[in-house]
C-alpha cells in the first residue's frame, strides 16, 4: 500500500503518528499547568482557612482568659457601707480580679457594725428587710450603727433564665458606682418590690424606674450600666468569695444561705420575722463591744 506523496494534501502514516504524539504532548502540558493552578488555589484556600481557624481560636482563647472588668466605686469590700445620713463610705474601684478589701472596723467605738449578705430574689431576705428596715434605718440615723449590704447572685436558677439575682445585684452596683448615697434606698426598694422565686423577676425597665424612685443622680449612666450588666463579673466574683469564705472581720466560715447577718462579726441566727429578737441581739453585741467606751450611743429599739 502506498503512503501517498507528501504534496497531495494527505499526511503519511509517520506524519500522522507524529502529529498525534504532538497533540498528546500538548494536552499533557495543558493538564499539568491546570493541575499546578489547582494546587495553588487549593493550598491558597487552605491557607486562608487555616489562618481563619487560628484567628478564631486566638479570639476564643483571648475571650476565655480576658479578666473580669473592674468593680464599681465604693464596693471594694464586695458591699456598700452607709453611716449617719445614709452616706456611703467611699472606696476606689477594684482592678479586674483583685481581692476584696474589707472596710476597717472598730467594735469599741460604740457604733455597731452590721453586715448583711443578701440575694434580692431571696424571700427570707425580704422577710428580714420588711421586719427590721425601720429600726435599722433609725440606728443609722442615730449614728448607733453602720450597715454594709453585700448583694449576691445565688438564685439565678430561680428566675426562669433571666438571671434576676445577677441583674438586681448589678443594678445595685450601678447605683453604688454613680450615686452611692442613694444605694440604701434603692436596695430597700428592690425588697419592697421583690418578685417571687420561679418567676422572671423584675424587668430592666422596672429596675430603672426604681432607680428614679430612689432619687439617684446620673440616671442615664445607671440605666446604661443596667442595660450592659456592666458589673456582672464583679457580682459573680464577690458572690464566689462570700460562698468560699471566710467572711472578713468575723469567725464565720462562709455564706451558706441568705440573709447572712453579722453584728460586730457575730452571726445572727434568730428569727427573721421578729424585730424584737434582732434588736435584742444587736443591743447585746453592741453593749459587749462598747462597755469601755461611751463615745457614741448604743442602739435602742425603734419606737
Amino acid at each position: 500500500m502506498s503512503n501517498g506523496a507528501s504534496g497531495d494534501g494527505r499526511l503519511s502514516r509517520n506524519e500522522r503518528r507524529e502529529a498525534a504524539r504532538e497533540q498528546a504532548r500538548t494536552l499533557r502540558e495543558e493538564q499539568q499547568k491546570k493541575d499546578r493552578r489547582n494546587r495553588v488555589y487549593l493550598f491558597g484556600g487552605l491557607g486562608v482557612v487555616v489562618i481563619a481557624i487560628i484567628v478564631g481560636v486566638a479570639l476564643i482563647i483571648g475571650s476565655a482568659i480576658k479578666p473580669a472588668g473592674p468593680g464599681p466605686l465604693n464596693m471594694a469590700s464586695g458591699g456598700l457601707q452607709v453611716s449617719k445620713g445614709l452616706v456611703a463610705t467611699t472606696t476606689p474601684a477594684l482592678p479586674a480580679d483583685a481581692a476584696l478589701v474589707p472596710n476597717p472596723v472598730n467594735y469599741a467605738n460604740g457604733t455597731v457594725d452590721i453586715q448583711i449578705y443578701v440575694d434580692y430574689l431571696c424571700p427570707f431576705c425580704g422577710q428580714f428587710e420588711q421586719t427590721n428596715a425601720a429600726q435599722i434605718k433609725q440606728w443609722i440615723s442615730n449614728n448607733a450603727a453602720t450597715v454594709e449590704t453585700h448583694p449576691l447572685a445565688i438564685l439565678d436558677r430561680s428566675s426562669m433564665g433571666t438571671k434576676y439575682s445577677t441583674r438586681a445585684a448589678n443594678a445595685a452596683s450601678c447605683v453604688a458606682n454613680y450615686s452611692p448615697n442613694n444605694f440604701f434606698d434603692f436596695s430597700a426598694l428592690l425588697f419592697t418590690n421583690q418578685p417571687k422565686e420561679s418567676t422572671e423577676g423584675l424587668p430592666d425597665s422596672t429596675l430603672k424606674d426604681l432607680v428614679s424612685q430612689s432619687g439617684a443622680s446620673d440616671t442615664a449612666s445607671i440605666n446604661t450600666c443596667i442595660d450592659d450588666v456592666t458589673f456582672k463579673n464583679f457580682v459573680a466574683s464577690s458572690t464566689a468569695a462570700a460562698l468560699k469564705g471566710p467572711l472578713p472581720n468575723s469567725d464565720v466560715a462562709s455564706v451558706t444561705g441568705t440573709p447572712t447577718v453579722l453584728v460586730n462579726g457575730k452571726q445572727y441566727s434568730g428569727s427573721l420575722t421578729d424585730a424584737t429578737a434582732f434588736s435584742a441581739f444587736v443591743l447585746q453585741v453592741g453593749s459587749e463591744a462598747s462597755a469601755s467606751s461611751t463615745a457614741t450611743p448604743t442602739p435602742t429599739p425603734a419606737g
